[in-house]
């Protein structure tokens, strides 16, 4: 991971729990009476919820998109694989035809010594 995306990471998380340490801090030190205190921090609570529910979904829905993006171009080089190694295969198919050939056209050229019966 880069320095900058650690750093805005660290930030992001920073600013998360100053967040909610401070909201705590003003409702535990504000002048209210605990049936309003409970108010608050039950309202507080939901609205932390709600937000972290948003915050999940759109995380998932972002892996969700690179999951899929990440399939499609392993499937895409997979296939660009396989069709390179076929043609490879053909080419060195075709090389060991070619030497066959000319090994077949060269022993016909070549005489075979004949023994002399003297």
């Amino acid at each position: 991971m880069s320095k900058e995306g650690m750093n805005t990471k660290d930030f992001f998380i920073g600013t998360v729990i100053g967040g909610v340490v401070g909201a705590l801090t003003a409702l535990l030190l504000a002048p209210k009476s605990g049936k309003e205190l409970r108010h608050d921090l039950g309202t507080q609570t939901a609205v932390i919820k709600d937000k972290t529910d948003k915050l999940t979904n759109q995380a998932k829905e972002k892996s969700s998109e690179y999951i899929s993006l990440a399939k499609d171009k392993t499937s895409s080089i997979s296939q660009l694989v396989a069709n390179q190694s076929t043609q490879l295969m053909n080419k060195v198919k075709d090389l060991r035809n070619q030497e066959t050939k000319m090994a077949e056209e060269a022993s016909e050229y070549i005489e075979e010594p004949k023994e002399n019966n003297n």
